[in-house]
């Protein structure tokens, strides 16, 4: 019997036609179906549903509600979904799916293209192939398929914008690849599943990413709290340095934590995890209360707190929450 797989398209570069403007989605599920040879449509039973046309840099929050409620409410029909979305921001989406869908039975795989589908010299068919293919191979969780790699959902970053090979698993193995051999999956790299999956949506759009540089003004914080905003992802310094010199963000952030505030911080360095008890900054920074991104990736940082604000508002459960792996995005 064919693997069943349901394909879910959202538009995005793999979906693009010329237009006068430049490149946007046209392309709808069945014609992209269309376009793959018939040994790979043979192989499975797809069905296609077209939920977006949307360039990935217009996919929101409320877009990810969207899909994550279709895959959720498809999840017992199929044995795996594949997910055609846009690549700028597709880690996010990735990232997000994994905490929304925690637990969900069969595969979610995310792709997309660098190059149309119709361009003749397009890396979507191969990207395609393999998103089909760890679709139908019952290893449960979402992921991201690019460039004959399958990464986990919540650790893919894009680390290139024109190149075929535009994904990394930073911080975490490959969850599987293509070679001579066909789908090659790693089991290690696959978290285990931990209870029923649950469709939880509810997400805080109210969170902030700060990129820390030298100098920063820590008014910013009281504009983040007038505006109210509920979470702040900081990306500081090598290991988790954040000035307090001249320009005391140390205080700022007492302040934020007692008015409310979550405040998370990772390394901008893109490899290996933040250590706050190295530096005498870091320890500082600890003491007003912030929680330790450690070797989550930005996305993962930031989908993760708009996840966990969405669900409660408890300090003690926003800790909890942030400060445990729940979806394989932090070691």
């Amino acid at each position: 019997m064919r693997p069943r797989i349901l394909l879910l398209t959202t538009g995005g570069t793999i979906a693009s036609l010329p237009t006068g403007a430049g490149l946007a989605p046209g392309l709808a599920g069945e014609e992209l179906a269309r376009l793959l040879p018939h040994g790979v449509t043979d192989a499975y039973e797809i069905t296609i549903h077209d939920i977006l046309h949307l360039d990935s840099s217009n996919i929101q929050p409320e877009e990810w509600q969207t899909i994550a409620r279709q895959v959720f409410a498809q999840r017992d029909a199929y044995d795996g979904i594949v997910i055609t979305h846009g690549t700028d921001t597709m880690a996010y989406t990735a990232s997000v799916l994994s905490f929304m869908l925690r637990g969900i039975p069969i595969p979610v795989v995310l792709t997309g293209a660098q190059l149309p589908m119709t361009h003749p010299l397009s890396d979507g068919m191969e990207n395609l192939r393999t998103a089909l293919a760890m679709a139908a191979s019952r290893v449960a969780g979402v992921f991201l398929a690019f460039d004959r790699k399958v990464i986990l959902g919540c650790r893919a970053v894009k680390t290139r914008t024109t190149d075929f090979d535009a994904f990394e698993s930073v911080n975490w193995p490959l969850a599987a690849n293509v070679d001579g051999k066909g789908l090659q999956i790693h089991p290690a790299a696959i978290p285990n599943l931990s209870g029923a999956c649950a469709l939880r949506d509810r997400l805080c759009d109210k969170v902030f990413l700060i990129k820390l540089t030298p100098g920063l003004d820590p008014e910013i914080f009281d504009m983040l709290l007038q505006m109210h905003y509920r979470g702040i992802v900081i990306e500081a310094f090598g290991a988790g340095g954040l000035h307090f010199v001249r320009r005391d963000l140390i205080a700022k952030l007492q302040a934020a934590a007692q008015a409310g505030m979550t405040v998370v911080v990772c390394s901008q360095c893109l490899y290996e995890p933040s250590d706050f008890s190295l530096y005498e900054v870091g320890q500082r920074a600890l003491e007003q209360g912030v929680i330790q991104g450690r070797d989550m990736t930005t996305e993962a940082a930031v989908t993760k707190l708009m996840w966990v604000l969405g669900q409660t508002g408890d300090r003690e459960i926003i800790r909890d929450y942030m400060e445990r792996s729940l979806a394989g995005e932090m070691a």
